[in-house]
This record gives structure tokens, sequence and C-alpha cells, in this order.
């Protein structure tokens, strides 16, 4: 069964720090988490994740102003705010009730290693976590690059964006079908 996934992150070349992951399963589970343990302060400085990321970010009283980097209040007790740690044990418990999982994501690459660092090394992924994540970006390459369905909003969150990549597979396997 597929899970579609997205991942929100910071990285710099050497390091990729997780904001966010949604998932998607195709039994209809959805998984949505916001790191508290992300680095504020990084992100506070990356004008692109301020105006793309943080806006769909749980965000605390007084927040109108998120436009000014110094302005953003992060709402810490909103319930899908969670420590690095759970949400490593409840994405790992979400992919393992998922008959024969596959994950898939759009350019998918950065989501694996933003997911597999959860859990450390590539080594330490837990047993039914699959080390590898499909490209639904290679596959509308490889189904000839077809204009697929637009994200209506949500464009940066996580989930919405989880969401979206199931709406594109499902797309494209119709094309597929009717290939056939």
């Amino acid at each position: 069964m597929r899970i579609f996934y997205d991942t929100e992150f910071i990285e710099d070349g050497r390091h990729i720090d997780l904001i966010s992951i949604g998932m998607v399963a195709e039994d209809g589970r959805e998984y949505y988490a916001v790191n508290r343990d992300m680095p504020v302060r990084k992100i506070r400085k990356h004008k692109w994740l301020m105006e793309n990321v943080v806006p769909s970010l749980p965000k605390g009283h007084g927040d109108a102003r998120i436009h000014m980097p110094k302005r953003w209040l992060f709402h810490y007790a909103d319930p899908v705010v969670k420590h690095r740690t759970t949400i490593a044990t409840q994405v790992a418990k979400f992919i393992q009730a998922t008959p024969d999982p596959q994950l898939w994501a759009w350019y998918g690459a950065y989501d694996h290693v933003a997911l597999a660092q959860l859990f450390g090394p590539m080594i330490d992924l837990p047993d039914g976590i699959p080390m590898w994540t499909n490209d639904l970006r290679q596959e509308c390459e490889r189904l000839g690059n077809p204009t697929l369905p637009q994200q209506p909003d949500g464009v940066h969150n996580a989930l919405a964006d989880a969401r979206h990549n199931r709406v594109r597979a499902q797309y494209m396997d119709s094309l597929a079908t009717k290939g056939q």
C-alpha cells in the first residue's frame, strides 16, 4: 500500500533539519506533525521558509504580521507540535501499520533523508520502514510529463502537499491505465 508524504525542512548542504512531515496512506489514514525541536533561529533568517513554509505552521496569538521574521511566535502548545523523538515513534508506527508499505513523494530524495534521519543513520531504520522513496516526479517523466492537477491551496504545508501527492499519483495511475 502506498503512503504519500512530504516534509518541510531547512538544509545547508550538509544537514537537513525537519520542520514538518505529512503522510497520507491509500486507506485514508493521515499523519501530520511539526517538529518542536526545529531550529527556529535559523528558520527566522531564511527568507524563503519565512514566506512559504512558516505561514502554514501553528502560530501563537498576535502573529498577524507573519512577514516580519522577528514577529513569528511559534505555538508550541498546538497538538501537532511534537518532539522529534515522538514524531519518529509515531511515523514508524504509521508506516509499520501499513501492509507492504511503499513511500511516495514529489522530488523525494530530500524527503527520504529527512524521514530516515528521524531514526539516525540509515542503518538504524526500524523494521518495516522502506529504505527508499519512490519518486512521483520520476513517474511523471516516465509517463511523458503530462500536465498534472494543480494544488488548489496549502502549498508548502506538509500534510496538504502529501494529500496532493496522492491526487497526482491517482491522476498518473489513470493515465497509465489508459495507455495499456
